[in-house]
Parts: structure tokens; sequence; C-alpha cells
């Protein structure tokens, strides 16, 4: 008998590609949950390149109904599993805080968790999977689908990336890496070969870089404002993420949303400081990008990051101020309202930084880095500089980054983190740790790749897709495919040897 592979497969369609080799490996039956807007429908019904046994389209089963709510099937699911679905709908970017186009109420989210949860358990229950695949999760629909995965015993299979520019992890843990390998037989990398492995793997580098290409095409923006318009708008009916969004709506959202990212962008460039000057000593706090799953999913408590600057500055020892960071990526959200900026560089002790610095200019004079889940607490180690974390971390394991579980104990914990020194043997086994158990592959090229190829830039996912066009997406990135087809087989066979 075949073992049973079921992909949760959506607007990435690495998973799709994944599938298609997978397949060609032989000793498989393929299974899909589809998370995709109407028009790409037609393809996923029509082609011929992935043999699925059955697949399921998710928006079908998410409808409008005037049903009662069955609280008491909620509260046994959550019981039962031990999920808190508040949790996973509260953090969500289409339910509160990020959308501008419908206000969702209380009713409508736990109707909406109880046909996901009623769907979902009925799929595992049905067809009984050795294995399910999918990308990091970033929506509560899938986080909800790989929690309860996790909690049925079903072993997940979720493609990440390390803290590490082109590395990649398969793991059983939300961007986490499981314990295959922990790197005891290690390269004993001196600090300056620690520093080159670093500069190596730049993720300030590679996210400047995607900023700076994904969405940038005027051709592609053009292309993808004729589809729009010319084309009929079914999902605003059909799929409660685009409820509200008519054409007007979008329209003007969208030119609203340009000419604010333009009056940010120059008021970050007139006030954000873009020198770090030698005089004072300070402490990094590094924003997170918003409306992002490493912030609603890694660190749902600490969403409000102005909140938590101010407990950074009331916990802030005599003689230091804080310098924070504006990330690079926001651009791409149309940057922080300047009321936001305004709001932080009103806070005494406090200096906003212009986020073009590079933060190995801030590294090498900092005296501690502080950040909910960031990368910079991590990097901070190869500059033999303490940090402290607000949420978990795989690098935590490190001793001179401090996990900060009660509030109330940031200012003694500061204290403490400045008298704690970098251990490079900690630090030379973390990342052989992550070498050991991650593999060399650009899942940013890849996202490059089918935002080029299919959605005009990544302007318009709301688009047909053929086969040609799958199969030249297959074909550029043939290589890619072939790796993560081949670690996926070695990670299932680990699995089945340590059962994680």
């Amino acid at each position: 008998m075949k073992n049973k592979l079921l992909f949760w497969l959506d607007a990435d369609l690495t998973h799709f590609g994944l599938a298609k080799f997978l397949q060609e490996k032989g000793g498989f039956d393929i299974f899909g949950i589809i998370d995709i807007t109407n028009k790409p429908k037609k393809f996923f019904n029509e082609q011929k390149i992935v043999n699925f046994q059955k697949k399921w389209f998710y928006h079908e089963y998410i409808v409008k109904t005037s049903e009662k709510i069955d609280v008491n099937y909620l509260r046994g699911f959550e019981e039962k599993y031990k999920i808190n679905l508040w949790l996973l709908a509260y953090n969500e970017r289409i339910f509160f805080r990020f959308n501008e186009y419908h206000k969702f109420k209380s009713d409508e989210i736990l109707k909406i968790l109880e046909q996901e949860c009623k769907l979902f358990e009925k799929i595992l229950d049905e067809i009984k999977p050795e294995f399910m695949l999918m990308r990091a999760a970033d929506l509560h629909q899938n986080q909800l689908f790989y929690e309860l995965c996790k909690a049925k015993k079903i072993k997940v299979l979720m493609l990440g990336q390390t803290r590490f520019a082109s590395r990649a992890i398969i793991s059983s843990l939300w961007h986490e890496i499981d314990v295959v390998d922990d790197g005891k037989i290690s390269k004993n990398r001196t600090v300056e070969e620690l520093y080159e492995f670093l500069k190596g793997a730049d993720t300030f580098k590679q996210v400047t870089n995607y900023t700076t290409k994904f969405q940038k095409s005027n051709g592609g923006k053009i292309s993808a404002i004729k589809k729009f318009l010319l084309s009929k708008n079914t999902n605003e009916k059909t799929h409660f993420t685009y409820f509200g969004r008519t054409k007007s709506k979008v329209i003007c959202k969208e030119l609203t949303y340009v000419l604010k990212r333009k009056f940010r962008e120059n008021f970050i460039n007139k006030n954000l400081v873009r020198k770090i000057e030698n005089s004072e000593s300070f402490f990094y706090f590094p924003l997170h990008l918003d409306e992002e799953s490493t912030l609603l999913i890694g660190g749902p408590f600490f969403t409000n990051q102005i909140e938590i600057i101010r407990h950074i500055v009331k916990s802030l020892p005599v003689g230091y101020s804080l310098y924070v960071k504006e990330h690079p990526a926001m651009r791409l959200r149309g940057w922080h309202k300047t009321s936001e900026y305004k709001e932080i560089m009103e806070l005494p002790n406090v200096t906003l930084i212009h986020p073009n610095i590079k933060p190995e200019e801030i590294l090498k004079k900092c005296d501690l880095v502080l950040s909910i889940t960031s990368t910079a607490s991590l990097e901070a180690a190869f500059y033999g500089k303490p940090s402290i974390i607000f949420a978990h971390s795989p690098y935590s394991t490190l001793s001179s980054v401090y996990r900060l579980k009660n509030i109330e104990e940031l200012p003694m914990t500061i204290r403490k983190a400045l008298n704690t020194k970098v251990e490079i043997n900690d630090l030379n086994k973390y990342v052989n740790y992550v070498e050991k158990n991650s593999f060399q592959l650009d899942i940013i090229k890849i996202e490059l790749g089918y935002a080029r190829i299919f959605y005009h830039d990544g302007n318009l996912v709301d688009v047909e897709i053929s086969e040609k066009q799958m199969n030249t997406f297959l074909d550029e990135f043939q290589c890619e495919f072939e790796i993560l087809a081949n670690e996926h087989l070695k990670k299932m066979n680990l699995n089945r040897e340590y059962n994680l």
C-alpha cells in the first residue's frame, strides 16, 4: 500500500512543484487541501501534472450561513485537542487590525472556525495521511490545521527558513529545527570564522534584495491593473478573505496606499537617524515586520511593539538610551503610520533610526539587543553581544540569550544580561546544529519566480494559470525542486527512524 501524503496548497506554488517531483519518485498517494482564489481553481481542477487522489477546495466549505454556532462543539474541540481558537483568530490579519474592507463580528469568526474544525477533522479522519506537507504557517487556517495534525499525531513536514540566508529547514515544529543531529561533531570556528559565516548568510542583504525586486516591475503593475479592471470580481462573495473588497474600494484604497507610502517614506528620509554615533551607550530594538506570522503566530502576546518599547525604556539603566530601527521590508506594507513614528520619537531616551542602516553597524556599537524574536538577537552573539527576547526562538538555547517570561523582571534581566559574555563554544554548537539539520536552498528565489511567472510580479494573485506557465515554472526551478524532493524523502526516513 502506498504512503499517503497530504499537501496544503495555496498561492505559494512551491508545494505544488514539490508534489510533482515527489510523485515522480513513486510510492505515494497524494491528496491536497487547496486554499486559493477563484480564477486559479480551473487549473487545479483540470491539470494533469499532479495526480491527486482527492482534493478539497478550502473556501468551498467556509461559507456564509445563518445557522446557529455550535458552541459545545467548539468547546469540545478546544478541550480534546488543546488548541486555543481565539488565540489563532485574534491574531488573524483578516479578522482584526489590518483589514480595511470588512469588520468581522464575533459570531462570523466563530462560524468560520466551526466550519474549519469540522472540515479538517473530516479530512484527517478520512484519509489518515502518514505525512502532512506545508510551508511554515502564516494564516490562522493553516496554523489551525498544523496544530490539529500535531494533536492527532500526524507527522508534519513544514518547510521554512533558518535565521541564516539561503538555508532551509523541514521540521515538525513551526520555524524550529527537529532534533536529529545535535551538532556535537562540529567545526570549531574561531571568532573571525564565525563572523565570516554570518556575512555569507546575511539576512539583511536577502531582505533588501527581495524588497528591491518584488512588485517593482512597471509592466507587472500595468498588466495587473488591466486584468483586475477587466475581469469579474467573484471572490467577494465566495471567500471571507475578500469580504467587502469591491473594485471601487480596492482602487480607492490602492491609490491612497501609494500616496501614504510616499508620504511616510519622505517622513522617514527626513526624520530618522542615518548615522550611529560612537559617543553614547545604547541598546538596540529592531521593529518586526507588521502583519506577518513572525509576530502574529511567533509572538502572539507581543504584537503591540510600541508598548514593548515603552517597557524597555522604563527598564533602562541610567546612562543608556534605546535605538529603534524600522524593518526595511515594511516598505511592502506601506511603512508604519507617521503618527506611530512620532510616538516612538517622543519617548525619552529613544532614537529612531533609518531602515537602510545595516545591522552590522548597530550590532558593533550597541551593548545589548532586545527583540520580540528577531534574527538580530541571534546575530548579536556573533558580535559578542548579549540579547533578550520576549517570545520563544530556537536560538534561545544560547547562554547569552535571555527569554523574558515576566515583564516585571525586565529591569533585572537587562542588568543580568549586560554582565553576560558570549561563549564561543555555545555559538559554534548552534551554528553546527543548524548546518547539520538544514540544507542550502534559496526559498525567496522561488517566491520571486512564481510572482514573476504567474502573479504579474506579485501585484495580483487572482489569476488564471495555464499548464504551459506551470511547466515553465517547474522547468526553471527544476534543480530547486529536486533538492526539495530529496530533502523531504530524507526527512520522511528520519521521521520513521526517530519517530519525530
